[in-house]
């Protein structure tokens, strides 16, 4: 069993699969506080489900694009199982995870979406920094920005550690915090082998739970 916020039917807003009709599983849970959580009603509540439940909720959409999200998701110890059976009944997998878990333990056919908490984050001290050496081409790294601080902090990283080399890299700005043009336009100066990303379901819907 799997304690669940919510299981919904969305176009995928984030990360390289961004665009694409996606079913999210939600789960309940996060060990952090991060200034700009947008999923805090996560925190706490949920419902217990069993995984033939969650199945079923998952394929009633038809599309075989699934991404286990949270709070943070491998704080529940069923879900590498579950992340291990998705990917064994042939959904194409991606995990919303904060980095300061443990990855290994995340089936390797999934896309792991790993956040790098910036110091605006509030939670830096908390990125547990060996789970770089688990990432392979399939897995994603995020940082998302508060500020120019912020930009230049995950700037360093990306050049000090060679980051492009592990994966592919995802700037994304706080809604709200960082304007998406000067973004733009920091990458572009810098010369960096990022995508920038925006939160496409953000702008369509809003900061609506469920979209």
């Amino acid at each position: 069993m799997l304690k669940i916020t919510e299981i919904f039917h969305s176009l995928q807003g984030e990360a390289v699969q961004a665009g694409l009709p996606t079913v999210f599983v939600r789960l309940t849970g996060c060990p952090l506080r991060c200034v700009y959580c947008d999923s805090e009603y996560a925190f706490y509540g949920g419902e217990w489900m069993h995984f033939d439940e969650i199945f079923t909720q998952i394929r009633k959409y038809g599309t075989p694009y699934v991404c286990v999200t949270g709070g943070e998701p491998l704080a529940q110890k069923r879900c590498p199982e579950f992340l291990r059976m998705l990917c064994d009944q042939g959904f194409q997998v991606s995990l919303e995870t904060s980095g300061a878990i443990d990855i290994s333990q995340a089936d390797r056919r999934v896309s792991r979406v790993m956040d790098l908490k910036t110091p605006g984050s509030g939670e830096d001290e908390k990125n547990l920094w060996s789970n770089l050496v688990e990432l392979t081409s399939n897995d994603q790294i995020k940082f998302v920005l508060c500020s120019r601080v912020d930009y230049e902090w995950a700037r360093a990283q990306v050049r000090e550690r060679k980051l492009d080399a592990c994966c592919d890299l995802l700037f994304s700005p706080v809604w709200g915090q960082v304007e998406a043009r000067d973004l733009a336009d920091w990458i572009l100066e810098d010369q960096l082998p990022v995508r920038f990303q925006l939160q496409l379901h953000k702008i369509l819907w809003g900061d609506v739970p469920g979209k």
